[in-house]
């Protein structure tokens, strides 16, 4: 939370300096009057919305939990499928998931702001609301340490600055403390397994594999710029990684490490270095993605004794 500072002229001089650093605008309007307020998002791109606006949609489960994080969970009148975080956020009404949203439902909801998630969205869906004369706001992170800056920007946005960042100096600190226990090490390689058939992985500019960085690892495919590649079996063994971690949804990571098993030329099947790691939050480009993955440290850390 922001420390209470003395007198006015303090608290107005610290506000200039919120709203200079974050790109906003918008001059004050008499009251009983809307105000337009103008900023910039995760993306770079300018976005002018109501201000404080009281209808929200979220189109990504990350993009919600991060409106709750930054106190505006209350005005989120519809999101998208596997948006359950936090507990709060599966009470909120579905209309699509990431990738399709019913269009029909959205405009009937009449909301003043729209927030996408430009990574993993549908672009035809999000030019579409767009051209709707909606306001978009694309909040997008690559890296763990963008959560709190992008988490102040939410908040500036919204209306609920002391919110904001109180939550984004609480995922600071946590940053910190990760980097202090798990960074440094020996730093083996992971194959960090998304989806088993067909073979997927992340690359080296998605969240996750900063999320390996933090716990003092590599990834083996860190090199790929892709931010969700299709591998081969043969590429693995090819790079034989270190650690093979099974990020898998719930129920099925044991029958994916059974098929790395068959693979006994793998240094991490001959060491036993297999992971099931079924933690969705992990995936979710939330706050809670920093609770996962110090979770996936440890799992990392447990394993990882002996040299390589």
């Amino acid at each position: 939370m922001f420390r209470q500072l003395a007198g006015m002229k303090s608290r107005a001089g610290a506000c200039a300096v919120a709203v200079a650093s974050l790109g906003l605008s918008g001059p004050a309007a008499p009251a009983g009057k809307a105000t337009t307020l103008t900023l910039y998002d995760d993306t770079g791109q300018r976005v002018a919305a109501p201000n404080s606006p009281q209808r929200i949609i979220s189109l990504a489960p990350g993009a919600t939990e991060m409106l709750f994080a930054a106190g505006a969970g209350a005005r989120v009148v519809a999101t998208v499928d596997f948006a359950d975080e936090p507990p709060a956020a599966k009470h909120v009404p579905r209309i699509g998931d990431v990738t399709s949203v019913d269009m029909e439902r959205l405009i009937a909801l009449h909301p003043d702001l729209v927030v996408v998630w430009p990574g993993g969205g549908n672009p035809a869906q999000i030019e579409k609301i767009a051209r709707l004369g909606i306001p978009v706001y694309r909040q997008q992170v690559n890296r763990l340490a963008d959560l709190p800056v992008s988490l102040r920007r939410l908040g500036a946005l919204a209306g609920e600055r002391v919110v904001a960042d109180g939550a984004a100096q609480d995922l600071e600190g946590h940053l910190a403390r990760l980097a202090r226990d798990y960074g440094g090490g020996q730093h083996p390689t992971v194959l960090l397994e998304v989806w088993n058939r067909p073979l997927y992985t992340v690359g080296g500019t998605h969240l996750m594999s900063d999320a390996l960085r933090l716990c003092g690892a590599r990834n083996v495919f860190g090199d790929l710029k892709d931010l969700g590649p299709v591998i081969t079996t043969e590429a693995v063994i090819a790079r034989n990684p270190d650690i093979i971690v099974a990020a898998a949804p719930p129920g099925e990571a044991a029958s994916w490490i059974a098929d790395w098993k068959r693979l006994g030329s793998l240094k991490a099947v001959r060491t036993g270095r297999l992971i099931a790691f079924e933690d969705q939050r992990l995936s979710r480009l939330g706050p809670s993605v920093i609770d996962a993955t110090e979770a996936l440290c440890k799992e990392l850390a447990a394993v990882s004794r002996g040299s390589y």
